[in-house]
């Protein structure tokens, strides 16, 4: 249960910066995007339209150079010709090579980079608790395995590391029925769509360290705590108390690290899929990825996915930003990245 004082923090922080409250908004916006895809996309995200291919975003318009033959005096000559393309209302953030609606993509491709950012950071959270607050508690050597442990996950680069471990492990996907379109709404959009559980045990893998030593500071602080003396002079065993004393007094700085993780998990998670070990072909990188051999003829397919992968992360961040000068200032300058 968050504590009144806690709240009274929050609302006084967020009362005063007007950044947390456009985190807040963009997140809420995302969440909500991800949640409603189905009943949101104006089209099915996997519908391909090669009569309709690389149309523009509104407002904006292409060339196309179109190489035709013709018969001209008993000969065959070969004509070039330039035909304008223009946006489509049906299309509003314009199609990709194979005809598929961007806008449907973008907003089908949150739903994997919100699930995978929120369940990898959960993972990595707990494992990288659990081993911190171990560290801390009981210290001496089984503080020295433990974090000399999380010292070599550090002293490799994240995205190397994590394409090292897709290697391993394979790219395994796990289908999810969607529950809109089972509940029959939306029963034009994809019946369910696909989570790459690889990754996300990869990219939990890649952070746990950054919870570890998160963890262990707040362990060491409230080991020698007066609470923690009375609970062990009567007799309580070392489980009760890590679940009872320690984990709670700890759970602030944990929280304010796992908001900022997020951000860095759906960077790592677009970078894996953008570089082909995702598994999932709905997602920012992936069609970040799709559309990079287009970038002279057809920016949109790489910038509209790339705009929503940047938005999404400055919002969480700035949740991030609002939640550590809250609740735990001295927290700045810890975390992961990709």
């Amino acid at each position: 249960m968050i504590r009144p004082r806690t709240l009274r923090n929050l609302r006084r922080e967020l009362r005063g910066n007007a950044l947390a409250k456009v985190g807040i908004v963009l997140v809420v916006a995302v969440v909500l995007v991800a949640v409603f895809a189905p009943v949101l996309a104006p089209q099915n995200p996997f519908e391909q339209d090669l009569n309709n291919s690389s149309l523009p975003p509104l407002g904006f318009s292409t060339q196309t150079n179109e190489t035709t033959s013709q018969m001209v005096d008993g000969e065959i000559q070969i004509v070039n010709e330039t035909t304008n393309i223009s946006a489509s209302a049906a299309h509003p953030l314009g199609t990709d090579s194979l005809g598929r609606d961007m806008l449907s993509r973008v907003i089908y491709g949150a739903r994997t980079s919100l699930l995978v950012g929120v369940l990898g950071t959960a993972i990595a959270a707990v494992l990288g608790v659990t081993v911190g607050l171990s560290a801390g508690y009981y210290g001496g050597k089984v503080d020295d395995a433990l974090m000399r442990g999380a010292d070599i996950m550090l002293a490799f680069p994240s995205l190397v590391l994590a394409v090292a471990l897709v290697g391993l492990f394979g790219g395994a996907t796990v289908r999810v029925p969607d529950p809109i379109v089972a509940l029959g709404f939306a029963s034009e959009m994809p019946p369910s769509f696909a989570l790459p559980g690889t990754v996300i045990i990869v990219v939990a893998l890649v952070n746990w360290v950054w919870f570890a030593r998160v963890a262990r500071g707040e362990a060491l602080s409230i080991t020698d705590a007066e609470y923690v003396k009375a609970a062990r002079s009567v007799g309580a065993s070392d489980g009760f108390i890590l679940r009872k004393h320690v984990l709670p007094n700890s759970i602030t700085p944990i929280l304010v690290l796992a908001t900022i993780q997020i951000a860095a998990i759906i960077l790592l998670e677009s970078s894996l899929s953008y570089l082909g070990f995702s598994g999932a072909n709905l997602s920012w990188g992936f069609d970040i990825a799709q559309g990079r051999d287009y970038l002279a003829t057809a920016w949109w397919i790489s910038t509209m996915p790339g705009i929503a992968i940047v938005l999404t992360v400055i919002g969480v961040n700035l949740i991030g930003d609002w939640l550590r000068d809250a609740l735990d200032p001295g927290i700045e300058g810890e975390g992961g990245g990709a």
